[in-house]
């Protein structure tokens, strides 16, 4: 008979799929259990910044990079307050950082904020499933003694009702309005601030990434963000020149249910308007069109996506599980870029108005910065109008 392992060797963190696969490894973070929507990321950099991105609300993140953790965190990188994914899966388990900007390392990080991490998992072989059976529904429970009750654990994610009718946004949004004026990254000294008269923006916050709001005060905006919540009358109190609609989790027709008829209320009035992610899917119900959940989603920090209209291919930042239906779009409405691994919408806007919006995210926190350009398109729409 094998000798009994030790207990320094017994798996300590254990991911049930609802299907009854089990995966064991090395738990790490905090202990307890979490049930969510399994997701894999392609991203070679920036684990905390997908970590604290609201769009991954009630998702726990398979990282397919294996290197995770080497560089610490600095809570210059939070794209909000705390981390709001559920947890993460690794290959390897994170090391000790090595890095000039680390503040600490990630494994102490998730432990003071609540969230499991489990390492020693073969990820390749995760990802791989999920590409082929859709993203599933999982329980992630980690234990230091290595004690699981496995049939509790895929009862759990059976019984998780899944995003699909979903409205997370109301769970992410900021309590009250407040505004910002912190500008983009810049070596050596960091953030900036802006200075002086901007344009009035107003911007929907359905879990808005710091770095968004930053890239719109690059570009000379000046930024008040009000809850998702908000009412068309309550955003034209502030008499804007431009709205912006943030990012996003959770289900967009859930979410649309109050959204769109704030939206519809804005393009009654001749303003620019700029959507990202769940704001690009808020617009297109809006204007008419409807979205669909997607069997796995596109989450990563490479995908091409075409721009139809100049034929350029921008290499982007993306995180979503639903998508707009581009067969759905109404006339006056035009498909601007699409992705270039599936083929589906990426991008719209209304033919003669400044109206605009993209699946994808143009401020990346990970990811290049191909389309930057959107941003100063926004700003150029409120300058036209003012010199109208």
């Amino acid at each position: 008979m094998p000798a009994n392992p030790k207990p320094q060797d017994r798996p300590t963190a254990c991911l049930a799929l609802a299907d009854g696969t089990l995966f064991y490894g090395r738990g790490f973070g905090a202990a307890g259990e979490t049930v969510a929507e399994l997701c894999f990321n392609t991203a070679m950099t920036g684990y905390q910044e997908i970590m604290t991105d609201p769009s991954y609300a009630g998702q726990v993140v398979t990282f397919t990079f294996p290197h995770i953790g080497n560089t610490g965190v600095t809570p210059e990188d939070d794209e909000a307050a705390e981390p709001v994914a559920a947890g993460m899966v690794v290959k390897w388990d994170p090391t000790e950082p090595s890095n000039w900007r680390a503040a600490g390392p990630l494994v102490d990080w998730l432990t003071k904020r609540g969230r499991i991490g489990i390492g020693g998992v073969d990820t390749r072989r995760l990802t791989r499933a999920i590409r082929q059976q859709g993203a599933p529904h999982v329980a992630l429970a980690h234990d230091p003694d290595g004690n699981f009750d496995i049939g509790a654990l895929v009862a759990r994610a059976r019984a998780w009702s899944g995003l699909v009718g979903l409205d997370l946004a109301r769970e992410v949004t900021c309590a009250q309005s407040y505004r910002w004026d912190e500008t983009c990254w810049a070596w050596p000294a960091g953030y900036g601030r802006r200075a002086g008269a901007g344009f009035r923006v107003v911007a929907l916050d359905y879990g808005a990434k710091r770095n968004i709001l930053r890239c719109l005060a690059s570009v000379g905006c000046d930024v008040t963000v009000l809850p998702a919540t908000a009412t068309a009358e309550e955003v034209l109190a502030h008499e804007p020149e431009g709205v912006f609609l943030s990012n996003g989790p959770g289900d967009p027709a859930a979410t649309g249910g109050y959204a769109v008829p704030m939206i519809q209320g804005i393009l009654a009035r001749d303003l620019p308007l700029f959507g990202i992610c769940l704001g690009h899917q808020m617009l297109a119900l809006a204007l008419g069109a409807k979205t669909v959940k997607m069997n796995h989603g596109h989450h990563g920090a490479n995908h091409p996506v075409k721009d139809l209209e100049t034929g350029k291919v921008e290499i982007t930042s993306m995180n979503h599980g639903f998508t707009v239906d581009s067969q759905t779009l109404p006339r006056g409405v035009k498909e601007t870029h699409v992705s270039l691994f599936d083929g589906s919408n990426c991008g719209i806007r209304m033919e003669g108005r400044p109206v605009f919006s993209v699946q994808y995210h143009p401020e990346a926190s990970p990811g290049p910065q191909d389309s930057y350009y959107l941003f100063e398109r926004f700003a150029g729409a409120m300058q036209a109008r003012r010199a109208a």
